[in-house]
């Protein structure tokens, strides 16, 4: 949004949201800050991208859309330094709940899959939920139980093999040549955000980046270096933060994700990674925190990716076979975007 002011004062274009100390700010008090001390910048958390005259900057983890480079204060597209408000490791249920307040204002929704990274966010934000979903999913099922179980309203988007292979192509003309997992979540993803673009909602708050801080892929059972493990499954949460952005923009939203607060970052980081993934459970610190939110069967329980839990990752692989590929979803996928793109 473009936020005109006094003459010689330059323009605030800003996308997404600020805080600063803890508290959102206006786009006035934004600029107010940034014309004080441009370098203020340093110390936002949110979601956020923004322009203010030769400045620009953007969040942590290049959540929120925008060209300059995630994370980062130029000047005249001069490094400047790293945003980062530097938050202590504190209590992870404390920084969760602040994480989740900052995010649940109006015109927000919850994407809900019934796994216990989404499942904590509603329970704490309250909003108004959707899950999606191929008729008799698990998620379908597991998700409307969790919904009565919190007394929240949750809308079931019910989808059908063609409508995936229609979101399909929408998704792969998007993100060009992807692979078959990313194509299956962001498939996923643009039901949710088509979902609350039609109804209005700027935001969609989800569980993405939980399963990267706490331990929560089935391969850290196995890994003979789970830090190591851990560390590059967090360096990837910026490409998946581009691919689930650019899908949501098609419908004139976003997904906004407080399990990647930086408070939260901070308390996950603390925590050793054997503490993280323990007795062949996952993401143990934070299935306790979410027992004092949850019936204990989600926190507890073990869940599915979305693209498996939706039965959309099947979808696609009978689509795939379907249209003569019978060993290679790639193949699939990659002839469709050539199909789409001309080549």
């Amino acid at each position: 949004m473009q936020q005109p002011h006094g003459k010689g004062t330059p323009d605030l274009a800003l996308s997404g949201w600020v805080e600063y100390g803890g508290r959102r700010l206006s786009g006035d008090e934004i600029l107010s800050l940034l014309r004080e001390d441009p370098c203020a910048a340093l110390h936002f958390g949110g979601e956020f991208s923004f322009t203010c005259g030769e400045w620009q900057g953007r969040d942590h983890f290049g959540i929120a859309p925008g060209d300059g480079p995630a994370g980062t204060l130029t000047r005249n597209g001069a490094f400047i330094g790293r945003i980062d408000p530097g938050y202590p490791a504190g209590d992870l249920e404390a920084a969760i709940i602040e994480a989740v307040a900052l995010r649940a204002v109006d015109g927000a929704a919850v994407a809900l899959s019934g796994g216990v990274d989404s499942a904590l966010v509603a329970a704490v934000a309250r909003l108004p939920c959707v899950v999606v979903g191929l008729e008799g999913s698990h998620d379908l099922v597991r998700a409307l139980a969790l919904a009565e179980a919190l007394g929240l309203s949750c809308e079931a988007v019910t989808v059908t093999e063609r409508e995936v292979e229609a979101a399909l192509r929408e998704v792969v003309g998007v993100l060009g040549d992807p692979n078959p997992v990313d194509a299956s979540i962001a498939t996923t993803e643009s039901f949710v955000a088509r979902w609350a673009g039609e109804r209005g909602y700027r935001r969609i708050l989800a569980g993405q980046g939980a399963d990267e801080l706490f331990g929560g892929y089935a391969r850290y059972l196995e890994s003979p270096d789970l830090a190591a493990s851990l560390a590059a499954g967090v360096d990837d949460i910026p490409r998946q933060v581009a691919r689930d952005s650019a899908v949501a923009s098609l419908y004139g939203t976003a997904f906004s994700l407080p399990y990647l607060d930086l408070r939260v970052v901070a308390a996950a980081r603390a925590i050793p990674p054997a503490e993280k993934v323990c007795g062949g459970v996952r993401k143990l610190p934070l299935r306790k925190v979410a027992e004092r939110h949850l019936p204990l069967e989600f926190a507890r329980g073990e869940k599915k990716a979305m693209q498996y839990g939706s039965g959309i990752w099947k979808a696609i692989g009978h689509l795939s076979r379907a249209n003569g590929y019978k060993k290679s979803v790639q193949g699939y996928l990659t002839d469709m975007g050539r199909d789409m793109h001309g080549h």
